[in-house]
């Protein structure tokens, strides 16, 4: 246990030295926000890999692997789709907009009440996905240190807050690549390889598990498409992706080396289904297979790999915290914090203040939520049943409207949140209903507003 902590504290002491480093890059607000849009290649992969790989996607696809076997993969696949898709169709006409919030696209295409209304939902959406990975972070350090959760999440979020607050988007795009780097080969180069050679090998493996866990699709068409619904539109339009696309050095750059990054989402989802499955084989009997991921480290590494696999994991999740909690300071400073300020522009100080109280904020939301996947599909449900449509439609549709906007953003927070109450969080028809009534409801209100200018 001392060695796992002494590896914890040496990683922690080298994000918050990239942060320092980070903070001697940032001479202005664009290098605080976008990196100065000067990423090269290798970066942008990283950084956009490591953003979407979060908590979620590393220990829930292991306990997908564990309950459904290879088609777990299904989680991190339509993330990476969507990485796909954002980086080869949409990158480039972003990255020549040279704005720093999605919602800016809503101002420029409608008017400035879509983006302070669409500003309030992605603030929201952001925000949970750093409280996401914090309690995601929480949960290794509880398991692994034997802290309580408040001790946990205060030390994990201090670490995110303090390393985002001073170096901004240069010190998370340091960051990423050295997460990247040690997420890779903890996760797909030795615990994967030993979790295997645990088991006897691939032929051990058919032996011991049933033909279902080989299958890719045992664990339902109806959840492969609330997938794709969440994460891969989610992708599509989320504040904390499309901050990374804004840092390309070019639309070349984003388009492949994003969908490098997409492809390698797909095949980190496929090995941390083969670690669920390896875990099953090795421990048929968990009680709860929430804690899949942390019994195969235990069960299958020693002390020092041990202590290189939960770096690996905190360091996903540290890479998903930060970039949330980034994306929602930046939308706080540069689309709600104009309403009270006249309008006047952000200047770096002041996101660095946003940064620090909105980290204080993911903190205190952090320690009241219990169940992280809940809090994730909250996140999504509300950011792609409000804003898929209004958003795709500012880019691709001529007859769209303000009043269509946000009567669409209205009713499709409306209908997800509805039916959260009615059939929970976790239920499927949130995101159907929400995606049906903002459809609906934006195409509807568009022809009547166009339909009423065009009397005479």
């Amino acid at each position: 246990m001392s060695l796992d902590v002494l590896v914890l504290l040496v990683y922690a002491l080298g994000m918050l030295l990239l942060g320092w480093i980070g903070m001697r890059r940032s001479n202005n607000q664009e290098d605080f926000l976008v990196a100065g849009r000067n990423l090269g290649a290798a970066r942008y992969m990283s950084t956009m890999a490591a953003t979407v790989l979060g908590g979620a996607s590393t220990i829930g696809s292991v306990r997908l692997g564990y309950v459904y076997g290879l088609s777990g993969f299904w989680l991190c696949a339509t993330i990476g789709v969507g990485i796909i898709i954002l980086n080869l169709f949409l990158a480039g006409p972003l990255i020549r907009l040279r704005i720093f919030t999605v919602t800016q696209v809503l101002e420029r295409r409608y008017n400035p009440l879509t983006r302070r209304f669409s500003g309030v939902i992605m603030f929201a959406y952001a925000l949970m996905i750093g409280v996401v990975s914090t309690l995601g972070i929480s949960t290794i350090m509880q398991v692994f240190l034997s802290l309580s959760l408040p001790t946990a999440v205060l030390c994990s979020g201090g670490i995110v807050i303090a390393y985002s607050t001073i170096g901004g988007m240069w010190a998370l795009t340091l960051t990423d690549v050295v997460q990247f780097i040690i997420k890779t080969i903890g996760l797909l180069f030795i615990l994967l390889p030993v979790a295997l050679h645990r088991v006897g090998g691939w032929d051990a493996l058919a032996a011991k598990l049933p033909p279902a866990a080989f299958s890719f699709t045992t664990i339902g068409g109806e959840t492969i498409l609330t997938y794709t619904l969440i994460y891969t539109f989610g992708i599509l339009i989320g504040q904390d992706i499309w901050q990374r696309v804004f840092t390309a050095r070019s639309p070349a750059i984003a388009r492949w080396a994003g969908a490098t990054a997409g492809v390698y989402c797909i095949l980190y989802g496929m090995a941390a289904a083969l670690i669920g499955m390896c875990a099953k084989a090795l421990l048929p009997a968990l009680a709860n297979v929430n804690n899949a991921f942390a019994a195969i480290i235990r069960f299958a590494l020693p002390d020092g790999l041990r202590s290189l696999i939960i770096t690996a994991a905190v360091a996903a999740m540290m890479s998903t915290a930060s970039a949330g909690l980034l994306a929602a300071s930046s939308t706080l400073s540069e689309d709600l914090l104009p309403l009270v300020r006249r309008g006047r522009e952000s200047g770096m100080t002041l996101t660095r203040w946003c940064t620090l109280g909105t980290g204080i904020l993911m903190l205190l939301v952090a320690l009241r939520v219990s169940d992280v996947l809940t809090a994730l599909t909250l996140a999504y449900d509300l950011l792609v049943g409000g804003m898929l449509v209004p958003l795709m439609g500012a880019i691709f549709w001529r007859r769209a409207t303000p009043a269509a906007a946000v009567t669409s953003m209205l009713l499709g927070c409306a209908t997800a949140l509805a039916f959260m109450v009615k059939d929970g969080i976790d239920a499927n028809s949130p995101i159907y209903y929400s995606l049906a009534v903002s459809l609906v409801s934006f195409v509807a209100t568009a022809l009547l507003s166009r339909a009423k200018d065009s009397r005479p």
